[in-house]
């Protein structure tokens, strides 16, 4: 199955999170990293006033998975938590590494992992990276292609291409 992950950092050294996140990911029995993007710096989106200047690096990888969502999904949470992830109950709150699973091929769910992932077509740094890498894919559920619903979100956000490899 084709799973898109989000990715996302805004502690520490960025960059090197992201990095990281991604040699982990490949590092996972059965995972085979088919695109990435570029990475991204963009604006906290949702977080509390103190957090507001701290800025994210954003990426989306893309992958193929022969085992089941939830498998990978349990996965990413422990390569998050040895990654230095720290869960709080603020959930907007700075983190080292967040990994979120924005799609897995045409699956809808609505249960402990919803799929696909309930903000990713309203936020500018999911979308943006996303679209350099799948620009025709219709998300299950909508009817327009990402580069469609990037191209109708308002200009609101801050997202900045970082040309770097990572």
């Amino acid at each position: 199955m084709e799973v898109g992950l989000g990715l996302g950092s805004n502690l520490d050294d960025r960059i090197a999170n992201l990095t990281a996140a991604k040699r982990g990911i490949a590092a996972i029995p059965g995972v085979e990293i088919v695109d990435a993007s570029p990475l991204y710096e963009t604006e906290p989106v949702g977080v509390k006033p103190e957090y507001a200047d701290m800025a994210f690096i954003n990426a989306v990888v893309i992958v193929s998975y022969p085992g089941s969502v939830d498998d990978l999904h349990l996965a990413l949470l422990n390569l998050e938590t040895e990654l230095g992830r720290r869960r709080v109950e603020d959930k907007f709150a700075p983190r080292t590494l967040d990994i979120d699973v924005l799609y897995a091929d045409d699956q809808v769910r609505n249960d402990r992992i919803k799929l696909p992932h309930p903000q990713c077509a309203r936020r500018r740094f999911v979308l943006q990276p996303l679209c350099d890498v799948r620009p025709e894919l219709v998300l299950p559920g909508f009817d327009q292609s990402v580069s469609q619903i990037l191209s109708g979100l308002p200009d609101t956000e801050k997202v900045q291409r970082i040309d770097r490899p990572w």
